[in-house]
């Protein structure tokens, strides 16, 4: 987001903005000209006193320190909670909760109070704690950003509750797929997708009751992901398809998504690998976030979450910490509003996170349309971590957020300290609400009007008016909003034909061969099919059914194909072909006579894919195997963006590529026919080496000739006659930064005591 003058104003006065900066917008006002003077002259007493001894604070703006600015998380604080949940003490409950509303303002939401809808109802009438409950959602810490035992913690507290967490970006143990002798559930209800698509299989799509497409984060938009090399051991690498002691980094955008109708495209993929889970869209709190929304519900998600701009596991650049979205009350109130002036608000669930700690918080959230509300970092406080802010150094004291063996052994955390953090929170809900005189959450879900303003802010300010925030867009007594559990279905597609063809292969695991002629409006060929593989048959044997297509195959074909299945294609292909793929083979060959360098499949292909083959003979698009982190393919050409970011697998080109190959590049490896010499100033060379084939010419021999059985290529025919001359123009792109000593790193296996 650098350079892209995407910015708001947040606590600048309108009359400020009007005069000096009037293409920016400020939704709720705030400071103006002279309370900007005087907090200058302020900071001049300090740096030059009358007495001539300096007296500048060192600050607290990351650390919490005495003298320094305010954070949310006290020690007094920390401490309550953490005695709440150890003993299921309600009273230091309380007391947290209690000296949170009592601090001076942090939050818009701390300028806010209720109004009564009618007298106090007996709390025995309202809502039970276990409704309110299944309400809440631990929200994506990845496995690798937290230790195995706090994030296994995580997702037992929240299953045991009926409640939902999400795994984060980076996969999934598959030993954690079913419950524990004990009956607990260590399985993520809710699989996230994100840009570096980490881990992402056919098998982790199918083990959710949702997907969460993580367009962005509040805490870190465009930089989500980051996980420093050295809590990549062998363990983490496994789960990620990456290579132990290398720094892994979700790139800014999501490759498969550059419009509405992009990601509309994705959602109807993960819709048909997996058709019964839901799929929500994450997305940072912002101005315009609400049209952003209306877009994303067209596309068929479910639930939109607006993530606020705090929160998250600590592997954020500093420059991306503190102002990189804005407050969830903003863009929560901005999406509710949009969409219900627009008749979707009843098509989507929304959901909100960052930094809720109070059930106060909660009834504000539901006030201004949120139906769910992710609870984060409170969680881990409530497992013991400390808020020392050292989360990207691998030291974590506590256990909560390291991979370093020692400091994991000092984890104390327990599911049950999670569930009676979820409980003491739906519990004082239930209090607010009989208070108010209302007997559920849906009764006050989007009744912004029940909330008013009761401070204006410091003197110092020209006006904070959050009139915008409070605004209903339906004056109804019961506003729109939806039943958390619709699912919007997509079309069918060719896959319905063969998976019923193919009912041999499930009831008898026989070996099939079937032929269609496929259409551009046949997307994701192959994808519904591979649920039935993943869920019904297992892992089959390669090319156990093969389905040949005839024609010009439409948007995503083959994506997230399980092992077993071969697709073969007499034609060509758009976009993602190969989107995920997860160890499916994919033949593309060509209209037949068809000759000369054809472009037979589109941008974006193989993006994010696990395992698998792919071999095309024709050139692909631009982003051609970006994220690739297992499979093999063999093309004969590509455009700009090649490779980029992979972390495995092996890609053989036998022609040209475009601008800014490799970039990012930390695994896998490709083998470039580079007869002109010009890779040298096409490629990126900050992660890669070019060197000569040496001794892996009889590998990419080998890959040749499979490639002309596949798909009876020319090129690779004429290359193959000619391999004594044209095996020095091959160039090895190769990783240049060894893997850094990490603990573990001799072994792949998960921890001992993952699952105790």
């Amino acid at each position: 987001y650098r350079g892209g003058c995407n910015f708001e104003t947040l606590g600048l006065s309108r009359t400020l903005l009007a005069e000096y900066f009037p293409d920016a917008s400020s939704r709720i006002s705030g400071i103006g000209l002279q309370g900007l003077e005087r907090k200058a002259l302020e900071l001049h007493e300090l740096a030059w006193p009358e007495d001539g001894v300096t007296k500048l604070p060192v600050g607290s703006f990351y650390r919490v320190r005495s003298q320094g600015e305010r954070h949310a998380y006290e020690a007094k604080l920390i401490s309550d909670l953490q005695t709440a949940v150890r003993r299921n003490d309600s009273a230091a409950y309380k007391r947290f909760s209690v000296a949170l509303h009592d601090q001076d303002a942090i939050q818009l939401r701390d300028l806010l109070t209720f109004r009564r809808v009618g007298s106090e109802v007996p709390l025995h009438e309202v809502e039970s704690v276990n409704a309110i409950r299944q309400r809440f959602v631990t929200p994506g810490m990845s496995l690798g950003a937290l230790s195995p035992e706090a994030h296994g913690a995580l997702n037992v507290a929240m299953n045991r509750i009926g409640a939902k967490s999400v795994s984060g970006e980076g996969g999934e143990d598959r030993d954690r797929y079913q419950p524990l002798p004990n009956g607990d559930n260590m399985n993520s209800a809710v699989k996230q997708i994100a840009s570096g698509r980490f881990g992402v299989t056919a098998e982790y799509l199918n083990q959710c009751r949702e997907i969460e497409i993580k367009v962005a984060q509040g805490a870190k938009p465009g930089e989500g992901g980051q996980l420093p090399g050295f809590k990549v051991n062998a363990y983490i690498a496994k789960l990620r398809h990456a290579t132990p002691g290398v720094t892994l980094i979700s790139p800014p955008p999501h490759h498969d998504i550059y419009s509405i109708e992009d990601l509309a495209q994705l959602i109807f993929d993960l819709k048909q690998i997996a058709p019964k889970a839901r799929v929500c869209v994450k997305l940072v709190s912002s101005a315009g976030v609400g049209t952003i929304a209306a877009g994303v519900a067209k596309a068929k998600a479910d639930a939109i979450l607006i993530s606020g701009n705090v929160g998250g596991t600590g592997a954020s650049p500093q420059t991306s910490i503190k102002f990189a979205g804005s407050p969830w009350e903003l863009g929560l109130a901005e999406a509710n509003q949009v969409l219900t002036l627009n008749d979707l608000r009843e098509a989507v669930t929304l959901r909100t996170d960052g930094g809720l700690r109070t059930g106060r918080d909660i009834v504000v959230a539901a006030m201004l349309g949120a139906e769910e509300y992710g609870i984060g970092t409170l969680s881990l406080v409530a497992m013991g971590c400390l808020m020392v802010r050292q989360c990207h150094s691998n030291t974590c004291p506590v256990g909560v957020c390291t991979q370093d063996e020692a400091l994991r052994k000092k984890f104390e955390g327990t599911a049950d300290q999670v569930v009676n953090l979820m409980t003491f929170i739906a519990e004082e809900v239930r209090e607010i609400l009989a208070g108010l005189g209302v007997r559920s959450l849906d009764d006050v879900i989007g009744r912004s009007d029940l909330l008013r303003q009761v401070s204006r802010g410091p003197d110092y300010l020209d006006d904070l008016d959050l009139n915008p925030v409070l605004v209903r867009a339906d004056e109804g007594p019961r506003p729109p909003r939806s039943d958390r559990s619709f699912r919007h279905e997509v079309e069918p597609t060719l896959d319905e034909q063969i998976v019923a063809d193919a009912g041999p292969v499930w009831e008898r695991r026989e070996k099939m061969q079937l032929t269609y002629t496929v259409q551009n409006t046949h997307r994701a060929v192959g994808t519904r099919t591979s649920h039935h593989i993943v869920t019904r048959s297992g892992d089959l044997p390669a090319g156990h059914l093969t389905v040949k297509l005839q024609g010009s195959a439409g948007q995503s074909l083959g994506a997230f194909g399980a092992k077993g299945l071969r697709l073969e294609v007499e034609g060509d292909a758009n976009d993602y072909v190969g989107k995920g793929l997860s160890g499916a083979e994919i033949v593309v060959r060509g209209f037949p006579g068809e000759t000369g360098e054809a472009v037979l499949v589109g941008n974006t292909c193989l993006y994010g894919a696990t395992a698998g083959a792919l071999f095309v003979a024709g050139q692909a698009g631009e982003r051609f195997a970006v994220r690739n982190s297992g499979a093999t393919a063999v093309i004969e050409g590509c455009g700009a963006n090649g490779c980029e970011y992979m972390t495995g697998g092996r890609v053989v080109i036998l022609g040209s590529v475009g601008d800014n190959f490799a970039a990012g590049m930390t695994g896998g490896e490709a083998f470039v026919l580079d007869a002109d010499d010009a890779l040298p100033s096409l490629h990126n060379p900050e992660n890669v080496e070019l060197l000569p084939l040496g001794d892996r010419a009889d590998e990419v021999r080998a890959l040749l000739e499979q490639h002309l059985e596949f798909t009876g290529s020319p090129v690779a025919h004429r290359l193959l006659q000619r391999w004594d001359e044209t095996v020095s123009q091959f160039k090895w792109v190769h990783p240049s930064a060894p893997a850094a000593d990490v603990p573990g790193s001799e072994g792949d296996s998960a921890p001992e005591d993952l699952r105790a």
